[in-house]
């Protein structure tokens, strides 16, 4: 009987371990993946190219780099 629970919470523990190792992965790429993207358009950042992007997005209402599913700009 011991064995039948040892094992059991042995599954539940890997299982965790698995799916927090995933998680932790995915996170990991999706800051890295930010932050190259902040510095390619932190290069991209000048008075000329934000005119540009106003006159594109004149009719907005409002920014679509704020939008809620942009959530890789997202500061801490």
């Amino acid at each position: 009987m011991s064995t039948s629970v040892a094992s059991k919470a042995l599954g539940s523990i890997v299982s965790l371990g698995l799916a927090s190792a995933v998680a932790t992965y995915v996170y990991s790429q999706l800051h890295t993946e930010s932050k190259t993207l902040d510095r390619v358009f932190s290069a991209y950042n000048t008075p000329e190219s934000e005119a540009s992007r106003q006159r594109v997005f004149d009719g907005a209402i409002e920014d679509p780099r704020n939008n809620l599913l942009n959530f890789l700009s997202w500061k801490k």
